[in-house]
């Protein structure tokens, strides 16, 4: 990150934490940074009754403030509407574009020793159960929160990269990798609801996984921990202990993988932290 692009960083970390009180307006209020993989937190126009990102519904809270990110592939044009009785506000939003490196990683693109058939069964349920859990709207708040980081170590690998195992090119890095020891803490990065803990099972993947909702499509997923200390259903408060880093599941060293998703759309963790 340049000098430059580091202070543009820290400016809008400072105020997504400073919890601006928005005005009432007949036009959108926003902060953030729309770029691939990254943010904007705003209100609504005063009257608004329905919210639309490129078309698609998007909830909004009953104080009128809302979230919308946008996927690490995202066009450089989005357009958000609010619908109210006096007709259509339209803004529309230049999402800056980012160059993404390409990382090569010393581990098999599949679990040794499991045939791809097998391995194909397994992660259709899997995938099956990740999907079912970012379903879930728990009515978090954390959405609103600057995060925090859920371990503490040296970032080792970033999001959006292109990953290449062993000269097989695959896809890219959901999330971001944070090199800290085996056992040391993984906490809850913001206010959220546990909606998938995999405490006992481990995915061919992800090994001991845990989600956690935020409310209005964000979630968080947690990877490769060596054990989980919470259950389906609990909400936790930024800072709790959700269990230890580990490298269950593809890993080639003891690390945690951070992923956020928005409504489906990839998002790069760093830019929601301070």
């Amino acid at each position: 990150m340049s000098a430059v692009d580091r202070r543009t960083f820290l400016a809008v970390a400072t105020t997504w934490a400073a919890a601006p009180v928005w005005a009432d307006t007949d036009r959108f209020a926003l902060i953030g940074q729309p770029s691939q993989g990254g943010w904007l937190r705003g209100r609504v126009p005063v009257g608004t009754t329905a919210l639309r990102l490129d078309g698609k519904p998007v909830d909004f809270a009953t104080d009128g403030a809302f979230l919308i990110a946008f996927d690490r592939d995202a066009a450089p044009v989005a357009v958000l509407t609010a619908v109210g009785s006096v007709g259509a506000v339209d803004q529309r939003l230049a999402i800056a574009p980012r160059a993404w490196p390409i990382e090569h990683v010393d581990a098999p693109m599949h679990p040794p020793g499991l045939p791809d058939a097998e391995f194909a069964r397994l992660r259709s349920g899997e995938l099956a159960r990740i999907g079912a859990a970012r379903a879930i709207d728990s009515g978090a708040q954390g959405w609103r929160q600057a995060m925090i980081r859920p371990a503490h170590g040296p970032i080792s690998g970033r999001f959006g990269a292109q990953r290449v195992f062993r000269g097989v090119a695959a896809a890219y890095h959901s999330g971001m990798d944070i090199a800290a020891p085996a056992g040391s803490a993984i906490v809850a990065p913001a206010d959220g609801m546990v909606v998938l803990a995999a405490v006992t099972d481990l995915f061919t993947l992800e090994g001991h996984l845990v989600i956690l909702d935020h409310g209005l499509g964000l979630n968080s997923a947690m990877l490769h921990a060596r054990k989980l200390d919470v259950a389906e259903g609990v909400m936790l408060r930024q800072g709790q202990t959700i269990g230890e880093v580990g490298m269950t599941g593809r890993a080639t060293g003891p690390h945690l993988h951070w992923s956020l998703t928005w409504r489906g759309r990839r998002l790069d963790p760093m830019l929601f932290t301070a």
